[in-house]
């Protein structure tokens, strides 16, 4: 079990956009100098609105191990209603990270031996100019806020080629609003 490997689990709704959001990170992760970038997809009989998962891995190093993450060391949640049907927190590493879209303050979310990073990233996303629901970019920004893996300089270009066409400047601006917003807890 290799050390360097930093393992995130992104939990959303089928149609929010977690993949593509593991994607954006993905990317913006090699562009930063991460040698080592996999992301795994999870696919089944999810639908919209459904509960749905994806796991990216980052390291300095490549990466050959293509398993399903089991034990995060951080996990990004798009839909705070999330939290009262799947434990979104199995497995993660004593001292990990959650990262959290929800309207309530960090000290609202406990969640026993991990920091929290929480931003209304669904309120940051409207202000922005995106229709009520888009929350895939916004979760970035707090997600960038909250772990310092990847500058927020770095993901808002990946961001707004990812999105050509599709509100680029408005998705660039929610993920700079979440960042700018993200509070931190315990």
């Amino acid at each position: 079990m290799r050390k360097d490997i930093i393992e995130i689990r992104w939990h959303g709704r089928g149609g929010q956009g977690a993949i593509t959001a593991a994607k954006i990170v993905a990317n913006a992760a090699f562009v930063s100098g991460y040698r080592g970038v996999v992301m795994a997809p999870t696919f089944g009989t999810e639908r919209r609105g459904a509960p749905v998962f994806t796991s990216l891995k980052i390291s300095p190093e490549k990466i050959y191990d293509l398993s399903p993450i089991t034990t995060p060391d951080m996990v990004v949640v798009l839909d705070h209603t999330l939290l009262e049907e799947v434990n979104v927190v199995d497995g993660l590493k004593d001292g990990g990270l959650v990262v959290l879209n929800a309207p309530k303050p960090a000290g609202e979310y406990g969640f026993e031996g991990a920091r929290v990073g929480v931003a209304d990233v669904t309120a940051h996303a409207v202000a922005a100019g995106l229709p009520p629901g888009i929350v895939n970019s916004g979760i970035i920004g707090a997600f960038s806020r909250a772990s310092g893996l990847v500058d927020i300089d770095i993901l808002i270009p990946v961001i707004k080629k990812e999105f050509t066409g599709k509100r680029p400047e408005e998705n660039a601006l929610a993920a700079q609003r979440a960042y700018e917003n993200t509070a931190f807890g315990e």
